[in-house]
């Protein structure tokens, strides 16, 4: 199966994705997102944010981890969403998951205790391939090359062009 080229990150949509006057949507601290909602393609809930996992060596998020079912996180079932999968909603402040209910309950998971060696590269590439992305890790750098975005290294070390942030210098 071949892959459609998917943005490295979470999609954002609604009317509050371009009106923010603080931190978020776009740039959020990943503690303001446990807890959050998930809902399927079909409008229905099927868990909540539980974690954020990082790809300490790449710096990018690689999944979500979504606690669905269960009571109080007892009996619950843990997920790990790559992250390009989610879209979130601004207006109605949650995520969306692209796929049917009874897909995410099918879905390969795992519980509390016995969580995956998600370094291993057999167990991302087939979490990867049952939600339909491309594994993160194969994204590459060159995808942003070209489209008017400018990149740390783009501006030297002390230059007087760097950016500003909230009316002061960096």
């Amino acid at each position: 199966m071949t892959m459609a080229k998917q943005p490295q990150g979470a999609n954002i949509v609604g009317a509050n994705s371009s009106r923010s006057t603080g931190p978020g949507p776009d740039v959020m601290a990943a503690a303001t997102l446990d807890g959050d909602k998930v809902l399927s393609a079909d409008g229905n809930d099927i868990g909540k944010i539980k974690d954020i996992m990082l790809d300490v060596r790449s710096g990018r998020i690689a999944y979500a981890v979504l606690s669905s079912g269960g009571f109080l996180g007892i009996g619950d079932k843990l997920l790990a969403i790559p992250w390009s999968a989610l879209t979130l909603d601004a207006d109605r402040k949650c995520f969306v998951l692209d796929m049917p209910t009874q897909s995410v309950r099918n879905a390969p998971g795992f519980d509390k205790d016995h969580w995956p060696s998600m370094a291993d590269a057999t167990w991302a590439t087939s979490v990867h391939q049952y939600y339909g992305r491309e594994p993160y890790w194969r994204t590459s750098e060159s995808n942003n090359a070209g489209d008017g975005e400018f990149g740390a290294g783009d501006i030297p070390p002390g230059s007087s062009d760097a950016p500003e942030a909230g009316g002061v210098k960096l």
